[in-house]
């Protein structure tokens, strides 16, 4: 009760200051927070470390709000659960309305590039068209977005896992492919330096890195926005946004649980797709932006194991390093990967219970994994409940699950070519790479956000994260994300 008198207090304060224009906001401005800045930019995961560092450079004030901690190479959780639960937005997992899709939401500054694999790919023409189709913009096309590509490239490392560190899943996702007749390709990965000499058998990837070898924004673009005076307040949750032509405040909760707002000229907001959604839909925005929300979408992701007789030892060398490059799979909406995780990760994926399930996961060591991830064609929606708390609608239609069905049979051709006694398929999806919500485009009723980058009819409120695709692309998005960050940013003034 006491939180509800403060959040009714907050808003009569509001309300008292007489702001004009759209209102959204609740909470008052905090005695400390007098400052205005000239940018405010809500989330450090990959988009907004980018712009950051741009409007930096360009002598602007900015203050960067992160609702997740701030970590360095001495201090990831180094535990698997550790690192679910600090890492990630509900202790680990979110679900859908259905609870058939577990969404993986980053929640730590560097976002994606923390608790990802560092995939780094270019968008091939048929996810550019579908964009420029969808959206209207003609800017979605190989060679007006190269020069952006070269740009984001040239902040990081990038690699391919040397052939002779490849370990025993990688080995297996290529005997397979080749003797199925499929293509396959190195996956490009931003990292530097990486310990293969050693093992590298820290199996870490997902939650952080502690030799710094992950081209992550905080090793990267971040501190050299840090370096032009930057200033980054983390574990601040950023609760509503009040806007007026002239000003946009931003209210949220920091660590402490006190109540603060910042003022800035302008506002950019990075906190992905249902970051960005709540945050605007718990403002009021939907009045005036009718497709918040709307037009969401992930690439749904399940893993399938092959049990053999010999161990694969999947957990040791890189996690990932070898990536369908195929033809027909792309035509058919899906593409395989070869992936693994740590031991949790793994149990809540392998069906069974009791013994069935202990059996299964006594053979971790003999385990390979193959990942198929869907390019979805069925746009989910992203509501706020009545405590102002993400609601994820979002489900596989026909089209969608013929085409997951598509990519285990692939699997299966893949494990019964190399020997496998068994396969498991633990069929339920991870939606990773979440996008959507304010998706780009030209028409107001359609999309959230204009070719320039703002919010239709709020001009000094932008985004260019990957809630502004306006579909799924079948690729990993993160290069694209740093690409179109860099456009925006020089629009930016």
């Amino acid at each position: 009760m006491g939180l509800v008198r403060s959040f009714r207090r907050a808003h009569a304060f509001s309300a008292a200051l007489g702001h004009r224009g759209f209102q959204g906001g609740t909470m008052s401005l905090a005695k400390d927070s007098k400052k205005d800045f000239d940018f405010i930019v809500v989330g450090a995961g990959i988009s907004g470390p980018f712009i950051a560092h741009e409007l930096c450079k360009k002598g602007a004030s900015v203050l960067m709000l992160e609702a997740g901690p701030h970590f360095n190479r001495d201090t990831y959780p180094c535990k698997e659960i550790d690192s679910n639960s600090q890492l990630y937005w509900g202790g680990g997992i979110e679900l859908n309305t259905d609870a058939d899709l577990g969404i993986l939401r980053p929640k730590v500054v560097g976002g994606g590039s923390i608790v990802n694999q560092a995939l780094v790919d270019r968008f091939d023409k048929i996810a550019l068209d579908s964009w420029k189709d969808v959206s209207g913009a003609d800017f979605f096309t190989q060679d007006k977005l190269a020069p952006w590509y070269d740009a984001a490239e040239a902040e990081m490392v990038i690699q391919e896992i040397p052939a002779q560190y490849r370990n025993g899943n990688a080995l297996l996702f290529k005997e397979g492919f080749e003797k199925n007749g499929f293509n396959w390709a190195p996956l490009v990965r931003a990292q530097k330096d990486c310990r293969f000499d050693d093992g590298n058998d820290c199996i870490e990837c997902l939650s952080g890195c502690r030799i710094d070898s992950k081209q992550s924004t905080p090793v990267t673009v971040l501190k050299k926005a840090f370096e032009l005076g930057l200033v980054l307040e983390s574990q601040f949750e950023a609760k509503t946004v009040r806007w007026a032509p002239e000003v946009v405040t931003v209210m949220g909760v920091n660590r402490y649980g006190e109540h603060k707002a910042y003022r800035a000229k302008k506002i950019v907001l990075g906190a992905g797709a249902i970051g960005n959604s709540r945050l605007l839909l718990n403002s009021g925005f939907k009045k005036k932006l009718p497709a918040l929300g709307r037009n969401f979408y992930t690439h749904p992701q399940s893993m399938l194991i092959g049990l053999y007789e010999r161990p694969i030892n999947a957990h040791k060398g890189p996690l990932q390093s070898l990536k369908s490059n195929d033809a027909t799979f792309r035509a058919n909406y899906f593409k395989l990967e070869n992936v693994f995780a740590p031991p949790v990760a793994i149990a809540m994926l392998v069906p069974g219970l009791a013994r069935r399930h202990l059996s299964v996961m006594k053979r971790y060591a003999h385990m390979a994994c193959i990942e198929v991830a869907v390019r979805d064609t069925n746009p989910g929606e992203i509501s706020v409940a009545g405590n102002g708390r993400a609601r994820i609608v979002k489900r596989l239609n026909s089209f969608d699950r013929n085409t997951q069905t598509k990519g285990f049979k692939a699997i299966h051709q893949i494990f019964k070519a190399t020997g496998a006694r068994e396969i498991v398929d633990g069929r339920f999806s991870i939606g990773l790479h979440l996008m959507g919500g304010l998706n780009l485009g030209t028409d107001p009723v359609r999309s959230v956000t204009s070719p320039d980058f703002n919010l239709h009819g709020f001009k000094n409120i932008y985004a260019a994260d990957s809630s502004i695709f306006p579909n799924a692309p079948g690729i990993n998005p993160s290069l694209t994300i740093m690409a179109i960050s860099k456009m925006a940013a020089a629009k930016l003034k």
